[in-house]
């Protein structure tokens, strides 16, 4: 990896890390880096969270991180959530939309590029039992191997009843 290519990921994550530092409704965030930047189908990152209040809805992200050279528009990603009491839900595919399918332009915000995308992936989320959450995510595209794919998470926030 090139110092201009690395010097770029340590400035975006940088911001990323300051931009997400002061929200007060944050439950959970974490980001799992792809080794050679590429997401192998084997990879399955793995994602535990403590949920304290019942009583509060949650909004669920998914965070990914990618270069503008990603060979797709979109991405597949299905997820499976485990609560204290097991299976919370059935396993859910998701089409997460990286680039504008029309105009091909990158979606989310980046410095040269490298891109960083929060989709809302769970609105509104009850967690039903307090204990703690495993959200495991897995590519769901039609090839092994997705190059440019630098990294993916998970965000766990209060919901905040739009005004």
């Amino acid at each position: 990896m090139n110092q201009r290519f690395a010097w770029k990921l340590a400035v975006v994550g940088g911001l990323l890390s300051l931009l997400t530092a002061c929200d007060p409704n944050r439950v959970f965030e974490q980001n799992t880096d792809f080794p050679k930047y590429s997401w192998d189908v084997q990879q399955k990152p793995a994602f535990t969270f403590a949920i304290e209040d019942t009583t509060a809805r949650y909004d669920v992200f998914f965070n990914v991180r990618f270069a503008s050279a990603y060979g797709f528009y979109n991405l597949y990603v299905k997820h499976t959530l485990t609560g204290p009491a097991g299976p919370a839900g059935p396993p859910l595919l998701h089409q997460i939309l990286l680039m504008d399918p029309k105009t091909g332009e990158p979606k989310g915000s980046g410095t040269g590029d490298i891109y960083d995308l929060q989709a809302l992936a769970l609105p509104n989320q009850h967690f039903a039992k307090p204990g703690n959450y495993t959200l495991t995510l897995e590519q769901y595209m039609r090839q092994d191997q997705l190059p440019g794919l630098m990294a993916v998470g998970v965000r766990v926030a209060k919901h905040v009843a739009k005004k």
